[in-house]
């Protein structure tokens, strides 16, 4: 049984269709690779995933539960970095992870999951203190403090140096041996191929392709993830 499974989802705003139709599921174990252009409706799908929007429409199931009905236990078992994570300038690392640990029942250490994400000798640092890497890894810890089942990462390495770019794949492998399984919302081509079981192509609010990064590649008939996923989403492009 996937541990999660998306049918249909639909969710608009208005008069503005965010997500049209979406389906797809997850495995356990997998690092799942959510891939799309600007606005097609990734960060929407995400959300509506783990219980922090309610869709208007379609069935969603999250390690069996409902992500509305069920929002308080999803949330206790995912943990989620949003896109644009953002702290009170003056909240010290330690402070930010005891106080995220509070939520939970049984909290992972904090120590030791600074120790993982490299950030122990930050602990006193106040969050405008940290660079974007480490900001992006404390992001990290502030998604696993629960000990999650699950955790979702959306667009972790926007904004990132090539360097800090590889040091926030391998913390993600490192997460995935511990147990974890992955959703990665991700745009950059080369992170989904390095990473990802599976992908998803979510274009128009729709999901348009699902499969292995280099199962796409030769289905396609394209050299690579990034070919594949230009002659899905922007054809006029793909044979530039």
């Amino acid at each position: 049984m996937p541990i999660i499974s998306v049918e249909h989802l639909h969710k608009r705003y208005g008069d503005t269709v965010a997500v049209a139709d979406v389906s797809f599921s997850v495995e356990a174990g997998e690092i799942f690779g959510i891939l799309g252009p600007n606005g097609a409706g990734k960060t929407t799908t995400v959300e509506c995933v783990t219980g922090l929007r309610t869709p208007d429409g379609g069935e969603l199931r999250v390690l069996g539960l409902d992500p509305v009905a069920d929002r308080a236990r999803v949330h206790e078992r995912v943990g989620v970095q949003l896109q644009e994570s953002e702290l009170p300038e003056k909240l010290r690392v330690g402070e930010a992870l005891d106080l995220y640990a509070s939520f939970y029942s049984d909290p992972a250490d904090p120590a030791q999951l600074l120790d993982l994400l490299g950030l122990a000798d930050k602990r006193r640092a106040r969050w405008k203190q940290l660079s974007g890497g480490q900001k992006q890894r404390l992001s990290i810890a502030l998604a696993l403090i629960g000990k999650p089942e699950i955790a979702v990462l959306d667009e972790l390495t926007t904004g990132l140096d090539p360097a800090s770019r590889r040091e926030a794949w391998a913390l993600i492998r490192a997460i995935r041996d511990e147990g974890v399984t992955i959703v990665l919302v991700t745009h950059f081509m080369e992170e989904a191929e390095r990473l990802c079981d599976r992908v998803a192509v979510i274009d128009g609010g729709r999901v348009v392709a699902t499969d292995t990064p280099a199962g796409l590649a030769e289905g396609l008939g394209q050299p690579t993830l990034e070919d594949a996923f230009l002659a899905l989403t922007r054809p006029e492009l793909a044979a530039l």
